[in-house]
């Protein structure tokens, strides 16, 4: 074979390889995401939401409960903190841990019962899996006491403006995903909690329901829509 029959087969190899290189590399461009592509992108946007998603869309204006005497009722929300830091939004004793679990942010709210006389303060602790979120969890003081806790969002000259630390009387968590959802609740007379003698079990239950409703929709994977500007399939 001769030097130029040599170098037009050489060519015609190459060109053979470029072309199914290229043509490998247009499908992997071309083709839809996978299951698992599909699955992690969920995973993602859902652990982002506490930053993407505006604030009035992670603490409504109104969240419903089961009242104690039965039958649905809402409260109101009576401000949002314009704070995110993690060491802020708790008491001194559980910053260590909420560091050490890679806390991002702690978003917080007050809301009001509907007779305005319990008032709540809900945050949302992010992290960036459920295993962290779960270290942080076993940090808090188990049987709802509120100190160690989350700490008061009081409002100045609103009903819940009496709301500080130490008229936390009771406490709640709830977890899921990435999220963990803390409630510290009080009276709005601002009575502080050592003052207050035996108390009905039921008068903070409906704190549960607001932080369910809360972690329910953080956490509830929603349908991937990879075109999408959240998204990254």
């Amino acid at each position: 074979m001769s030097r130029a029959s040599t170098v037009g087969v050489m060519a015609l190899i190459f060109a053979v390889v470029a072309g199914v290189a290229g043509g490998a590399a247009g499908a992997e461009l071309t083709r839809g995401p996978s299951a698992a592509e599909v699955q992690q992108a969920s995973h993602e946007e859902m652990a982002r939401r506490w930053q993407s998603w505006p604030a009035g869309k992670v603490f409504p204006p109104l969240l419903p409960y089961v009242a104690e005497q039965g039958g649905q009722e809402n409260a109101r929300r009576v401000g949002i903190s314009s704070r995110t830091d993690c060491s802020a939004a708790v008491d001194v004793e559980l910053r260590a841990a909420l560091k050490a679990a890679r806390c991002r942010a702690v978003l917080r709210a007050t809301y009001l019962d509907a007779l305005q006389g319990v008032v709540v303060t809900i945050g949302v602790a992010a992290f960036p899996d459920q295993a962290s979120a779960l270290r942080a969890r076993a940090a808090f003081p188990p049987g709802g006491v509120p100190s160690p806790g989350l700490r008061a969002l009081a409002f100045p000259r609103t009903v819940a403006d009496r709301f500080t630390a130490s008229a936390r009387q009771a406490s709640s968590l709830a977890q899921a995903g990435p999220y963990l959802v803390i409630a510290t609740a009080g009276q709005v007379d601002g009575r502080p909690a050592r003052s207050v003698g035996r108390q009905r079990s039921t008068i903070f239950a409906f704190t549960t329901d607001l932080e369910e409703r809360i972690v329910r929709t953080l956490a509830t994977p929603a349908r991937p829509d990879c075109a999408g500007k959240d998204w990254q399939c």
